[in-house]
């Protein structure tokens, strides 16, 4: 239940946020930045925010379909998940991905 909450939670919130993300209700949120460069500079910016997320592009995904993978688990607070949006958030306008 807490599993389901949290992704619930943090997909809504991402969305509303401007992000792009693949419809579903799994715990790993595609967050969809399509451009390889764009996912590997994000992640580094994320990581430096202390979330630790991994950026995929081709060959691990079809060119143009570049994504941030972040995986919800039931150890997470609402605080954890809030501190993970609002840092999207920042990188997010910061490079440009959301307004």
């Amino acid at each position: 239940d807490t599993l389901e909450a949290n992704t619930k939670y943090f997909r809504e919130k991402i969305t509303a946020a401007g992000f792009d993300i693949k419809p579903g209700t799994h715990p790993i949120v595609p967050i969809m930045l399509y451009d390889a460069v764009v996912s590997q500079k994000m992640a580094e910016k994320l990581l430096g925010s202390g979330i630790y997320v991994i950026g995929f592009y081709y060959p691990v995904v079809p060119k143009g379909q570049a994504r941030i993978r972040v995986q919800i688990s039931a150890g997470h607070q609402q605080e954890h998940l809030d501190q993970a949006i609002a840092a999207f958030i920042a990188v997010g306008k910061e490079l440009g991905v959301i307004q």
